[in-house]
């Protein structure tokens, strides 16, 4: 085949580029980039006295666990969106779990892509955009192919087994909850649903991908070029599904149900509470225990394939080169406020666990109270790993925080929640004529939570974190904190710069 003398040319400085970013990457770290999906900061290395996540918390121990990190949206489509791109939401316009990030922001250089551009070997197992739980499963998803060199698409029994699984519902009674069979994957995703599994651990879809993690760590380890893997794991998503060896390690004498005041939507304004559903709303504390059993249940099989992971960088002696960072897409609500799953912005589904593990750091082991943001993500791995991050890349490099966990830091995390699902769109679909949809917006310092619905027109919060942690004295209106209300106003409407 001929080729004229400029495509010769093109070819040739590509093949150059090429070679310069591999010669310009030896020697760097490694990045093992592992996340869990709608996992709460109940761990053990987060003081949660009931689960049992020894993986998790031995890599805690070997690194800098960020008791203060938090999402950007609490959802996982304008998370993940957010996270891998380095883009808040109101950047790339993603507030729901349907639209592909590119649509949006098609020129955003996403995080495995700075690795790319650095000579890196880059590669993902699983959920790292957004998939659907579990229609998803074993298919692309919302996925970016523009990020990736290879790719792995996991798909276990869980999938296959839905006709096994309880799913929460109203019951006939419309006055209390109960469950039924599923009859198809779809609802599953958004329910609350569990099952405690027959088969082994290897069968199910984390499973499988902390198998194709392990391959893929072992054919790097070959290769000579610094890696960025990127491992996505699906539980403890609904339906919580795990082998039943998991569940036992739960017995529901042993689970205590949140307590819930009866005057509870006084106590807030409506947008804070937005979440709520009607089948959760009246569920008995029998059936509580239940989910929480099989969320339980869930946490620890997936910690489990996480230390798989870990296992196998240990052998391939790979761990003393590779930076570890491991967090989930967003928190979670276990019965707090009569909420369950996501989509709030108090604490407990804004707040995520995070930790950052850099071999030879001396921090390692300890905790850092700064309140930080998983946009961050983008800048601080390609930071710690000596290359560019793209000029338009939001959020701060955590980078002297995981180095000094109590650095000066003068930022604060800034998570935001829609209610209604018409904001920022337009339609002319006469059902629609006259909604309108808000959104929730929320500051977090170290001391403080600050919240505004619909830019205060349909209420605000504040609450004191050193004196009321779960949230539950909201003193916006307090003439006493006018003044702190005025500063965290001002902040919050200034955003994340």
């Amino acid at each position: 085949m001929k080729h004229s003398l400029p495509s010769c040319r093109l070819l040739c400085a590509a093949l150059l580029g090429l070679a310069a970013a591999s010669a310009g990457a030896a020697g760097k770290l490694n990045v093992l980039h592992l996340v869990s999906d709608d996992l709460a900061a109940r761990l053990g290395c987060y003081g949660d006295p009931l689960v049992k996540s020894p993986n998790i918390d031995r890599l805690a121990a070997r690194g800098v666990r960020f008791d203060r990190a938090y999402c950007q949206f609490p959802l996982c489509n304008p998370s993940r969106a957010s996270f891998m791109t380095g883009l808040r939401p109101d950047t790339t316009k993603v507030y729901e779990n349907a639209t592909q990030f590119r649509k949006n922001v098609p020129d955003a250089v996403s995080l495995p892509q700075s690795f790319l551009k650095a000579g890196y070997s880059v590669a993902r197992v699983g959920k790292l955009y957004h998939y659907g739980v579990p229609t998803q499963i074993g298919t692309d998803g919302l996925d970016d192919p523009a990020s990736w060199e290879k790719v792995v698409n996991p798909r276990g029994r869980d999938v296959d087994d839905i006709g096994m699984i309880e799913v929460l519902k109203m019951g006939a009674d419309n006055k209390s909850a109960t469950t039924e069979k599923a009859t198809e994957l779809r609802g599953t995703g958004g329910t609350l649903s569990w099952l405690a599994a027959e088969g082994a651990d290897a069968d199910q879809t984390d499973g499988k991908g902390a198998a194709a993690a392990v391959q893929l760590l072992e054919e790097r380890a070959k290769i000579g070029r610094p890696f960025y893997l990127a491992v996505g794991f699906y539980r403890p998503h609904t339906p919580y599904v795990a082998p039943k060896k998991w569940f036992e390690l739960y017995p529901t004498a042993k689970i205590n149900v949140p307590k819930v005041p009866a005057n509870l939507t006084e106590m807030f304004p409506a947008g804070a509470l937005g979440s709520h559903r009607p089948a959760e709303l009246v569920m008995g504390d029998d059936l509580k225990k239940l989910v929480l059993q099989a969320y339980h249940a869930s946490t620890s099989f997936m910690d489990a394939q996480v230390g798989r992971v870990l296992d196998a960088l240990d052998r391939l002696k790979l761990a003393d080169k590779t930076i570890v960072v491991f967090h989930s897409d967003h928190g979670y609500h276990l019965g707090e406020k009569n909420l369950w799953q996501k989509m709030s912005i108090f604490e407990e589904s804004a707040r995520v666990p995070l930790i950052i593990a850099v071999p030879g750091n001396r921090a390692n082991g300890r905790a850092c109270l700064r309140p930080v943001e998983i946009v961050s993500l983008h800048k601080t791995l390609t930071d710690l790993c000596g290359i560019a991050a793209d000029a338009k890349t939001e959020g701060h490099s955590l980078r002297p925080l995981v180095e000094n966990p109590k650095a000066a830091w003068s930022h604060a995390a800034f998570s935001q929640v829609t209610r209604g699902t018409l904001y920022n769109l337009t339609t002319s679909a006469p059902e629609n004529k006259g909604k309108r949809g808000i959104m929730g917006r929320s500051l977090r310092t170290e001391r403080w939570r600050y919240t505004e619905w619909d830019e205060g027109r349909a209420g605000a919060e504040l609450y004191d974190h050193d004196r009321d942690p779960g949230e539950w004295k909201n003193l916006a209106a307090d003439p006493q904190h006018a003044a702190t209300v005025a500063e965290l106003q001002a902040r919050l409407r200034a955003g994340g710069r």
